[in-house]
């Protein structure tokens, strides 16, 4: 650690480590510019890799009538005659698949549709398809159906990166202006920051390109705020530390070394749990879940190394003036504690356990406002904060045509055994029509969409594809996004032999998925953090009392956010994919508070005792985490200016939870343990067991430790 601090924060040594970084950055801007281009932001992406939908969907994509996707465009209050012409147009798109239908009538009229059959084996050439369809019809009509519906989805996700920069970058820079108070400080972390937030797009660029890496543009998103949120946080740390330094020491590459030795052990890990926790969704069985783990870990590793290398270079390459108007006067104070946290500490002293125990219930009242949370998939119109054209179409649809939709229902099944299945689908009292067919050598043909009508034809006459599979297409009579649909597609799968497929199986094998995620990746992340904390503290108490507030804190924040969301916000529900994506930050970046306290409180215990330590290390670290904190939640919730209801609704539990760490677990109810609790927290180390600490009292000054944020 001492060669290191030396290398970076040397007369020599800190040129050095600026030209490095200055070529890796020129390299990364360029590759990080391409990160876009291997995002996945089509649906299949998001689908679970071993679900039925999924199967049915490769199966598709392999048939000789391709991976069909109807765009659907529905006309209200405007003549038959219009849509006729408008169809003709449509035949010459690129990327149409099959005939266009003719324009069919509402049975009440005053609505007219028209089925487009779109290639969605490539989906840069579908969203280029429906983009020309709406060129087409202008304001006359809507384009929805399964195409219009991923165009959206794939535009909207290729909009997030540049809307959260912008507003990241503007929460950032007031923050740190409000916790400086500097018009030049401020921007040597930022510049840092984005230097990691280029290197990690660039790495990410390359996992995606060569390793196969699931990159959406979900993840991209949620990478931008982590980095700049957690970089940040990393900044604050070490320059509160090197401005407690440069009181002590006159030269401020000796001052810079010596804090980057004593704030690194808890940066570092702090970084290893959150990377640690985020590499538990490797686990995950949807795609872009399981891919967001190692997007993230490689941000959260860019950002330790910008943190530990670039900036301290940086900050010993300007003069103490950089910190105008407060410079820190080399023999002046050294004091770095807070009043705030000093009375704060003094007030938890005097009843620790009545302080605990009422804040332990108040969160657990919190929390038990988590069974009236309403969890659950989206409906498409309610995933967005403003909806777009392809849902306002499908309201026009469901209102003129009733809820069946081309795509929502397809069926695999054995070639010798079609009929059979066929006969039982078109049973099921959800089915609206069953007989569409495509086989795997042959295209579909015979209905002017491109499929077979089979009327009183036998499903299974058309001639066996070389593998034996035949795919059925029909309609479901419920809207694809619906419970009822859902219910539908699990009674179908109770038929022998038929694989289910279709936009109705999607919604609900994601949903199944999520529920299967939470299950297994949630113990998974306990345990990992777990015995982090045991190997960092040596002790097995003081983990177990960290994840306990942790666990706690998440259950009242995503209780009370639930309720917020629902009743004050108007949203129709939690996302099912929101409760296991703010466990995984909420556990793994909100335990990072309480190591950074902790750390220090065990590094003091072995000086002034437990129950002394407590109260010095409350009043040593409550600013600067308590301003680590406010940038965190901040930058999370920039979440909410984007269209999608489950970013904005993971922006507020992560914001509002890291907040409840930060002013309530760490600085309240982690203290007030420890006092109580005392020495035993360090059980079984006997070395801290053994000692006999002052039982509280107020904090005068802080000791200089030896490590420690």
């Amino acid at each position: 650690m001492r060669g290191l601090s030396a290398a970076v924060c040397g007369r020599r040594g800190k040129w050095v480590v600026l030209v490095i970084w200055l070529l890796v950055a020129a390299g990364a801007g360029v590759l990080g510019g391409r990160l876009e281009e291997v995002q996945r932001n089509d649906p299949a992406s998001f689908l679970p890799s071993g679900a039925e939908s999924t199967a049915v969907q490769n199966a598709q994509r392999a048939s000789g009538a391709g991976d069909r996707v109807p765009a659907i465009v529905v006309y209200e209050g405007r003549p038959v005659a219009e849509a006729a012409a408008d169809a003709e147009r449509f035949a010459g798109v690129e990327g149409v698949a099959g005939r266009v239908s003719p324009p069919v009538p509402a049975p009440g009229g005053g609505a007219v549709q028209v089925v487009v059959p779109l290639d969605g084996s490539d989906y840069d050439v579908l969203t280029a398809a429906v983009d020309r369809i709406r060129e087409i019809t202008g304001d006359r009509a809507y384009v929805t159906g399964p195409a219009g519906q991923s165009a959206d989805a794939i535009e909207v996700f290729g909009s997030i990166d540049a809307t959260l920069l912008a507003a990241t970058s503007a929460v950032v820079v007031l923050v740190l202006l409000v916790t400086y108070r500097s018009p030049l400080l401020w921007l040597i972390p930022f510049f840092s920051a984005g230097v990691a937030l280029a290197c990690s797009r660039a790495g990410n660029y390359l996992l995606a390109e060569y390793a196969g890496l699931t990159v959406s543009g979900q993840s991209g998103g949620i990478l931008l705020v982590l980095v700049f949120g957690i970089a940040t946080d990393y900044a604050l740390l070490l320059v509160a530390r090197y401005r407690e330094e440069l009181a002590v020491h006159e030269d401020r590459h000796e001052a810079m070394a010596l804090a980057l030795r004593r704030a690194t052990p808890a940066i570092a890990a702090s970084a290893a749990t959150v990377a640690a926790g985020l590499c538990c969704l490797l686990v995950a069985d949807q795609n872009a879940t399981r891919g967001l783990g190692p997007v993230c870990a490689v941000g959260v590793a860019c950002a330790l190394a910008a943190m530990l290398t670039l900036l301290p270079a940086l900050l010993v390459v300007f003069p103490r003036g950089v910190f105008w108007p407060k410079i820190p006067v080399y023999g002046g104070a050294a004091q770095t504690g807070s009043g705030l946290w000093d009375r704060v500490g003094r007030v938890i002293a005097r009843r620790p356990r009545v302080v605990w125990i009422g804040t332990a219930a108040v969160l657990g009242a919190m929390a038990l406002t988590l069974p009236l949370t309403a969890v659950g998939p989206l409906a498409e119109a309610d995933a967005y904060r403003t909806a777009p054209e392809s849902v306002r179409g499908a309201q026009v649809l469901e209102r003129r045509f009733g809820t069946g939709q081309e795509g929502s229902l397809l069926v695999l099944a054995p070639s010798g055994e079609a009929g059979r299945i066929a006969a039982a689908v078109a049973a099921d009292p959800g089915v609206e029509r069953i007989g569409e067919r495509a086989e795997e050598q042959g295209a579909g043909a015979g209905r002017p969409d491109g499929g077979e009508e089979t009327g009183g034809e036998r499903p299974d006459a058309a001639p066996e594809s070389a593998d034996g599979q035949v795919l059925l297409r029909g309609t479901l009579k419920d809207a694809p996004d619906s419970a009822a649909a859902s219910a539908t597609v699990e009674r179908l799968r109770e038929i022998p032999g038929a694989r289910i497929g279709g936009t109705a199986a999607v919604d609900l094998d994601g949903r199944l998925s999520s529920e299967r995620d939470l299950r297994v990746v949630v113990p998974l992340i306990l345990g990992v953090v777990l015995v982090i904390l045991v190997v960092l503290l040596r002790a097995l108490v003081a983990p177990l009392l960290l994840m306990a507030t942790v666990v706690l804190s998440f259950a009242a924040a995503l209780g009370v956010s639930g309720l917020v969301f629902t009743e004050l916000f108007g949203f129709a529900a939690v996302d099912t994919g929101v409760p296991l994506l703010a466990f995984v930050f909420l556990v793994a970046v909100g335990v990072d508070y309480n190591i950074f306290l902790i750390t220090r409180i065990r590094e003091e215990a072995a000086v002034r005792g437990t129950r002394r330590a407590a109260l010095v290390g409350l009043s040593a670290t409550g600013g600067v985490i308590t301003s680590a904190g406010v940038v965190l939640a901040a930058t999370f919730a920039v979440l909410g200016v984007l269209p999608l209801i489950v970013l904005a609704e993971l922006g507020f539990v992560v914001a509002f939870g890291v907040l409840l760490d930060t002013f309530v677990v760490r600085s309240v109810l982690l203290t007030a343990l420890t006092l109580d609790v005392g020495r035993w927290m360090w059980w079984p180390d006997r070395g801290l067991t053994r000692e006999r600490g002052c039982a509280g009292g107020a904090v005068r000054g802080t000791v200089r430790s030896t490590s420690g944020p």
